[in-house]
């Protein structure tokens, strides 16, 4: 009977677990849902505007913006590294820390600094005493314009101010619910566009190029910042709603197995009782 009563509890344990676990499922669906949305609908700006920037790169005297100017010794690096600030997303985590950790596995400690955005980067390499700029924590999956600014101001300060001679930005980038791939890219200096055979562009600037650029250029990094973000966000949800959803199903597989085993035991003890039952009864008899 202990065992049969320690069965019962551990399958209202794991019932409990499910519906938690359901319930994380749907509401990352929900978050998923938006966020796929945002990703989506900002995909063709941030495409085009993207190309806009490669077809001026290539117009005479753009690379020597300071935007696009490349350092010819590169004294410091800086990562941009998107984490989550929460768990329970499978290994949306644990590939992105990977990834960086590769990454950083180049640079001696003093070459480079990080950026963190999530507590789970920032904690990570914290303890692993790298020196950590700044840091950008509870976001929940929401970025106000306010903090985009912030965040790109602060990497063109440093990039400008030359206290760092290069910026990268590591994060997730969203296929579909099921699917994402870290990304590396280069957001500091600016690589302008070199393709052999094609002819320099010859546009028409008005008022001259100079203030289109001042324009342009912060309107690019923050879009830059905003879509590895979103890509970000919308991978984290497609992640922890796969998560959830396995932990259900293994959850329901465990409580038929469990059931299973109640079933036995108390069948067993039936068996039992009624054998006890005869074997009184044969005895009175005699």
């Amino acid at each position: 009977m202990q065992a049969l009563r320690e069965i019962r509890r551990r399958i209202r344990s794991v019932q409990n677990t499910q519906q938690i676990t359901k319930a994380m499922e749907m509401v990352a669906a929900a978050r998923l849902k938006k966020a796929q949305s945002k990703v989506e609908s900002s995909r063709p700006y941030a495409n085009k505007l993207q190309n806009l920037l490669k077809n001026l790169s290539r117009v005479k005297g753009v690379a020597f913006h300071p935007l696009f100017q490349k350092k010819e010794q590169v004294k410091k690096t800086l990562l941009f590294l998107i984490t989550s600030d929460r768990g329970l997303c499978g290994p949306f985590n644990t590939n992105i820390i990977k990834e960086a950790e590769s990454f950083l596995k180049n640079y001696e400690k003093n070459k480079i600094s990080l950026i963190t955005v999530g507590k789970k980067g920032f904690n990570f390499f914290r303890k692993k005493h790298w020196e950590i700029e700044q840091k950008y924590l509870g976001l929940e999956g929401r970025v106000e314009i306010s903090q985009l600014k912030s965040m790109t101001n602060l990497l063109i300060e440093l990039f400008l101010s030359k206290k760092v001679d290069e910026v990268y930005i590591l994060y997730t980038k969203f296929i579909n619910p099921v699917t994402s791939e870290v990304t590396l890219e280069k957001f500091l200096d600016i690589e302008s566009e070199k393709e052999e055979g094609k002819e320099e562009i010859k546009y028409i600037f008005e008022p001259n190029i100079d203030k289109i650029f001042k324009v342009l250029l912060p309107k690019y990094c923050i879009n830059k910042i905003q879509m590895a973000l979103f890509e970000s966000f919308a991978s984290e949800h497609g992640s922890r709603m796969t998560a959830m959803s396995s932990a259900t199903k293994n959850a329901e597989e465990m409580i038929e197995e469990l059931t299973l085993t109640r079933n036995k035991l108390r069948q067993s003890a039936i068996t039992k009782e009624m054998l006890e039952i005869a074997s009184g009864a044969e005895a009175l008899k005699g």
